[in-house]
């Protein structure tokens, strides 16, 4: 495709950071436009085994501190209505609310299970906030058995929201291979470590399964070659 046609329907505010990273070479930048697409779309399954296991653990740990498999709908009423909430707008309630009226709406019948697979990635990683994780005991941390000793619940949490915050960079279509305006692929590489880190931490039998579909490194091979 040309690049004013690109240009025209990527938009060129999209586009103008490739062109500069790549010396105002148009052919260097639509291939860089490429490979950054490649690189983000070969995270795509890590990514989504990564929230699914933490989303599961998180919330077997939880369920079994309340000794309730169905808490995500009863504490609605329980800890994330707790007064020290307000300044957070009670982020966990009304996650729930909204998962709730989603379900219904669609004409389903709220159970735990539709209600767990309706939260965000940051419902969860929120868990790790002080505010929450005080309320339910700091429960979750146990969800990383294999942790060093000295690995607290800022470092983790500090980990799972940079892992949040790549994530959400991926799914909204935003660049994962510049550092400033010069093209370089160490924040996702970087990321890319944190994750398989995280998941030696919870098991290491996970890390051999997503190995399985990862194709990372090649394709910031590849893109590195431009």
């Amino acid at each position: 495709m040309e690049y004013n046609k690109l240009e025209y329907y990527l938009s060129q505010p999209r586009l103008n950071r490739f062109l500069l990273a790549s010396g105002n070479s148009k052919t260097k930048a639509q291939k860089l436009y490429r490979a950054n697409l490649r690189v983000a779309q070969s995270f795509y399954p890590v990514l989504n085994l990564f929230e699914i296991f933490l989303r599961n653990i998180f919330n077997n740990q939880v369920s079994a501190h309340f000794a309730n498999p169905n808490w995500i709908i009863t504490e609605k009423n329980g800890f994330m209505n707790d007064h020290s909430l307000h300044s957070s707008r009670f982020f966990l309630k009304n996650s729930i609310l909204t998962a709730e009226r989603t379900i219904k709406r669609k004409g389903g019948l709220v159970t735990a299970g539709k209600v767990v697979a309706e939260q965000s990635f940051g419902f969860w990683t929120s868990l790790f906030d002080t505010h929450h994780y005080r309320l339910i005991g700091g429960i979750v941390i146990h969800s990383f058995s294999n942790k060093p000793a000295g690995i607290n619940r800022s470092a983790i949490s500090q980990k799972l929201n940079r892992i949040r915050e790549f994530r959400n960079r991926v799914y909204h279509n935003e660049p994962v291979c510049f550092y400033g305006n010069a093209i370089d692929f160490s924040y996702a590489e970087n990321i890319k470590n944190e994750i398989y880190e995280m998941l030696n931490w919870i098991d290491a039998d996970l890390t051999d399964y997503v190995e399985y579909f990862d194709a990372i490194d090649n394709k910031i091979s590849i893109a590195k070659q431009i």
